[in-house]
């Protein structure tokens, strides 16, 4: 990794802590935001890891002027089936709070390493466990936190996880967004 630039492209300020907490060298680079969509037919698995390859297009052309390794990443929550992306609303909130409310859910983060002439993509999940929330402590945390830039709702690392989530199956990292064990390792091996 010496001899490469490391960008991680990421508005997450989550991701950025995470990351500087490896003690890597690196920088933030924002481009333009790319839509997180994908085709409804494609299996939910796959979804994270197709995202975090469309969020690196737009630094194709910066790839090509020195060795630099750019770093993206998108998470999901898949609960019942249904894949759950950061609400729109407070109303929408509400709504994946109660479906993740004593239930078990995944969340799946798909990471993209993409250098000039190669890319290696993995994927990280995690089974979380929410005890029964109560709508007062759905609105309590909604209105106190603004989880609105949050896969699923909600983040581990605030009230709702600290009251609410009885155990997890897998790397805390993961929820909180961004698999830092598994992406050392990558970077390493890359």
């Amino acid at each position: 990794m010496l001899n490469h630039k490391i960008i991680l492209a990421s508005q997450s300020p989550r991701r950025n802590e995470l990351l500087s907490q490896l003690q890597l060298a690196f920088e933030v680079v924002l481009k333009e935001e790319v839509d997180e969509v994908f085709p409804d037919d494609m299996e939910a698995l796959k979804v994270p890891v197709y995202l975090a390859q469309q969020k690196a297009v737009p630094y194709h052309e910066d790839l090509k002027k020195e060795p630099t390794i750019v770093i993206t990443a998108d998470t999901i929550v898949l609960c019942d089936e249904q894949i759950l992306g950061k609400p729109a609303d407070r109303k929408e909130a509400v709504k994946m709070l109660q479906m993740l409310s004593g239930k078990e859910h995944e969340v799946i983060t798909g990471v993209a390493l993409t250098a000039a002439d190669k890319q290696k993509t993995f994927t990280v999940s995690t089974k979380v466990f929410f005890k029964q929330l109560s709508i007062q402590e759905i609105d309590f945390y909604i209105d106190n936190y603004q989880p609105f830039d949050k896969a699923g709702a909600y983040g581990i690392q605030e009230w709702i996880g600290m009251i609410g989530i009885e155990r997890i199956e897998g790397s805390y990292f993961n929820v909180v967004g961004l698999p830092v064990q598994k992406l050392y390792t990558e970077l390493n091996e890359f």
